[in-house]
């Protein structure tokens, strides 16, 4: 359940730049039970971020959500755009410190972030100090009414804005609703789609309001489909809502996975049909030796693809000094996300200081690259007191993920494994990647329920397709 009983919803919103990110915390925000109304985008064709920040502000100065994150490129203009609606206090966010006292000093009640600044693992320790800091003192209550004053807008009270609590899920049509049946709504809804679909033009001016009326009836007739859902956005609606019982949507499997070949012998050729794959999939990114980088990067331009390498792999020896070199190259080739090897033999010799160093030269040039750093522990050469050691390190060093195994050791991926680092670092919102030994639809669906946030795989294109499968079958 969310940490503060106060907060009723959240509207979550971002641009095309915005859209990755924005993803991340919508799927955070709901496993940590809170209520997310998505306000788009939808996908990352380009988009006009003032239209977004204006729907996730919009609906906190109108009450139907606590409070609002919106995320674009660097956060900046979504804070101005913001700022224009009454009744909104955005603030631009950018480190722990800011984001607490937009709240405690400031009583924000939108938040913007820049994903071009902050990775995921940052972003979900900012969102959860923000979410759980409250303005209680007289003075701060004071000033942020001053700021209402000089808008000339009503002021938002420190307490449950929620006055007019959006209505449950499951509540019944109200409104332009009241008083449709079940029925009666499927026939509306499957008229307009065939209207849509002959290419004829509606009335003028169905947009903005009128369009969301149209998705509110998809939603409550579970017309849902994504081509109907597609065209009703095209409209102007701000977000199409779906919930459980709603209908399957197709499944997300292949953005967990990170499409793998770190074989010492793959070609050129095969790189880029692993590119090419991941591409036709979406995966979430390929990981190759460092020597391919610049091949991966030029391959998948334009896509939203990410390119991973590799660091002291797949042995964890080289010095911190090597390490943090090669993080720096990588970056600069074109690689956004850092696989790391942990010194192995200093952990295990109980010298967690050089561990620590070790993994803290390479999350330091992630953070100056702009790069995402996940830690590999090599889980199955080490102790379960090795392991959560290994983890609350790589938590101190302020990684973005751990990672349970490199391919190459004795062992590979185990749920026992995900599910003891997810619960040592969950908590400073870090992820959990399994790795090693996943060859099936079934193992990565079992890291996943176990807590890996990611799925390195070889085998990457055979589980998509039979993630497909099983989602015909069902």
């Amino acid at each position: 359940m969310p940490s503060s009983s106060k907060i009723d919803s959240v509207a979550i919103g971002s641009d095309h730049a915005g859209f990755g990110l924005k993803k991340h915390l919508r799927e955070y925000l709901e496993k940590q039970g809170y209520r997310v109304e998505d306000c788009g985008t939808f996908s990352e064709d380009p988009v006009d971020y003032p239209r977004i920040a204006h729907a996730v502000a919009g609906r906190v100065a109108g009450r139907r959500a606590t409070l609002g994150i919106v995320i674009d490129g660097a956060g900046i203009g979504s804070a101005m755009a913001a700022n224009k609606m009454p009744g909104v206090r955005a603030a631009l966010c950018y480190d722990l410190s800011s984001a607490r006292n937009s709240r405690e000093h400031n009583n924000a009640n939108v938040m913007t972030l820049g994903a071009r600044l902050i990775g995921g693992g940052l972003a979900e320790q900012m969102v959860d100090v923000w979410l759980t800091t409250e303005c209680t003192e007289e003075r701060h209550l004071r000033r942020a009414a001053m700021i209402e004053d000089v808008s000339g807008a009503p002021s938002v009270s420190s307490g449950n804005p929620s006055a007019t609590p959006t209505p449950p899920a499951d509540a019944p049509p109200t409104g332009d609703l009241a008083g449709l049946s079940g029925e009666d709504l499927q026939r509306v809804v499957e008229r307009i789609a065939a209207i849509i679909s002959t290419g004829q033009v509606l009335p003028s001016g169905l947009g903005g309001s009128c369009a969301e009326l149209l998705c509110r009836l998809a939603r409550e007739s579970g017309r849902t489909d994504p081509e109907t859902v597609r065209h009703f956005i095209g409209l102007g609606a701000d977000r199409v809502g779906h919930r459980p019982g709603d209908g399957e949507l197709p499944r997300d499997i292949a953005e967990y996975i990170d499409h793998t070949l770190l074989r010492p012998d793959a070609t050129r050729e095969e790189i880029i049909k692993l590119c090419q794959e991941a591409r036709q999939h979406s995966f979430a990114s390929v990981c190759v030796n460092p020597t391919y980088v610049t091949l991966a990067a030029r391959e998948l331009k334009g896509t939203p693809v990410k390119v991973c390498t590799v660091v002291g792999f797949p042995l964890g020896t080289h010095t911190p000094e090597i390490k943090a070199m090669e993080t720096r190259r990588a970056i600069r080739e074109g690689a956004r996300e850092i696989d790391m090897v942990i010194n192995v033999g200093a952990l295990k010799s109980g010298d967690d200081e050089t561990v620590l160093r070790d993994i803290a030269a390479v999350t330091e040039a992630c953070r100056d690259g702009r790069a995402i750093c996940k830690v590999i522990i090599e889980a199955a050469l080490l102790t379960d007191e090795e392991k959560v050691r290994a983890c609350q390190l790589a938590r101190r060093a302020k990684a973005d993920y751990v990672k349970t195994s490199t391919g190459f050791g004795p062992g590979g991926a185990t749920a026992h494994d995900v599910a003891l680092m997810s619960r040592t670092v969950r908590e400073a919102g870090i992820g959990v990647k399994a790795a090693g030994g996943i060859r099936s639809f079934a193992d990565a669906q079992k890291m996943i329920e176990a807590g890996a946030t990611r799925v390195g795989a070889s085998a990457g294109v055979k589980i998509v397709k039979e993630a497909k499968d099983v989602t015909e079958s069902v």
